[in-house]
């Protein structure tokens, strides 16, 4: 938890209160999004906690990429996809992770995980300031340290190597 608040102090808090379809000014709130993502990753690869890849299509409204979580010195890899709902940033997106839907109680249809009790009302505290940085600093992450090793346990989920 204290690595998790550290680097959250350390993420650019966005200013533009601007959704997709707010024309320039959804310009200037994915300007700040790519920058609070830019400094996330640099912080990961410095303290070599990197965890993800993720890039937008041109308009910013469709995000892909890939999660990885070590766990028992082996790495665990999943497709990252969500879309920038209309009403965002007063919306949190829906990171899903389709590949494993089904596969655990904390998931939704369509693989999105459920950030509902935990994060969604830290998320809804901080409409505009929080971001896509925020969401897998505070939603993602935390998600995968929870239930990866349950998955594994059960035996559900298979090291990205054995694929």
């Amino acid at each position: 938890m204290a690595r998790t608040k550290k680097t959250l102090s350390a993420l650019p808090l966005l200013t533009v209160n601007a959704g997709p379809r707010d024309g320039d000014k959804w310009k200037d709130r994915l300007k700040e999004e790519y920058t609070a993502l830019i400094k996330y990753i640099q912080i990961g690869k410095e303290n070599d906690t990197d965890w993800f890849q993720i890039e937008s299509n041109k308009e910013g409204t469709v995000w892909t990429g890939k999660v990885w979580y070590v766990y028992e010195m082996k790495k665990y890899e999943f497709d990252l996809k969500f879309d920038i709902p209309v009403s965002y940033p007063a919306t949190s997106p829906e990171l899903a992770l389709p590949e494993i839907d089904g596969k655990t109680s904390k998931m939704y249809r369509g693989g999105k995980i459920c950030l509902t009790v935990h994060f969604n009302p830290l998320w809804q505290r901080n409409v505009p300031k929080f971001g896509i940085a925020h969401a897998m600093a505070l939603g993602m992450g935390p998600w995968l340290a929870a239930e990866v090793p349950d998955l594994v346990s059960k035996g559900l989920i298979t090291p990205a190597a054995d694929k």
